[in-house]
């Protein structure tokens, strides 16, 4: 069995595409030895601009971390509440409005092979302002997550993303996945990872990268709120959880995140179970 791996933000090299941009690589085939996602960190000057090209077979999803700009041609200003859905081969240039504007960028190769109808979905932007979405809130803890790309908002199954909150002194059970491989990119706090049995801490910027069948689970013994996006490729997979441990279930809280009525109602459901959200 594959074992995870860890890629640490701090450590990674920066590279300049042109004045003003640099680019990181944090997933990549060649750290991860699988070609099923990939994963920048694009770093922009003010007006700067990035050429974002996808080869014709790819699919690709896009997460403003911080500062705004807009992908020229389109009338949608992006900000930090915004991710967006790259369709097939998309080619585009976006422009910063802001100093140290990043974007968290996602590719997923050869993307037939987990959604045969991936000709069928649009061909332009879809955005998602996340902070109208409905947060839910785990049944048996204290954590929280938000939908980030589903069916419903990416028009594929070929990947899922969510944002996880665990507040201070929040743990999860073990559990594994049957079906996809996944990773976790954390955007804030500290919090420590259990891989099968073993702790690895993590810090804002670092990537966690899980193959198939792979046990673990999180805790946050920090200070401040663990914060992680989470992404499935594929989109649908089985969760199996540890042996006397309540399975994963979320409620609808009737909220967004600033406690506004979200812009969609999403049902109670267990995780694993939401394929049609």
């Amino acid at each position: 069995m594959d074992m995870p791996v860890i890629v640490r933000g701090l450590e990674l090299e920066s590279r300049e595409l042109n004045l003003g941009v640099t680019s990181q690589s944090i997933l990549s085939s060649d750290v991860t030895g699988s070609n099923n996602v990939s994963l920048d960190l694009i770093t922009l000057n003010s007006n700067a601009k990035y050429s974002l090209s996808l080869e014709k077979d790819s699919i690709g999803w896009l997460q403003v971390l911080q500062g705004s700009g807009v992908f020229d041609g389109y009338d949608i200003r992006l900000s930090s509440n915004e991710v967006v859905s790259l369709p097939l081969g998309f080619r585009g240039d976006f422009t910063a409005s802001s100093d140290q504007t990043k974007l968290l960028l996602a590719f997923v190769p050869e993307a037939e092979r987990f959604d045969k109808n991936i000709d069928s979905i649009p061909t332009g932007l879809k955005t998602t302002d996340w902070s109208n979405e409905p947060v839910l809130k785990s049944e048996h803890d204290e954590r929280t997550r938000i939908y980030l790309a589903t069916r419903t908002l990416s028009g594929t199954e070929a990947y899922r993303c969510e944002m996880i909150r665990y507040p201070i002194g929040t743990s999860a059970p073990d559990h594994h996945h049957e079906g996809a491989e996944h990773f976790q990119y954390v955007l804030k706090g500290t919090g420590t990872a259990m891989l099968d049995g073993k702790p690895c801490d993590l810090i804002k910027g670092d990537a966690l990268y899980n193959f198939d069948h792979e046990v673990h689970s999180f805790r946050n013994n920090g200070s401040e709120e663990f914060i992680f996006v989470e992404f499935f490729v594929p989109g649908g997979c089985k969760t199996v959880w540890a042996p006397n441990a309540n399975v994963c279930a979320w409620l609808p809280t009737g909220k967004d995140i600033h406690g506004r009525p979200p812009s969609r109602d999403i049902a109670y459901h267990v995780h694993g179970e939401d394929k049609d959200i």
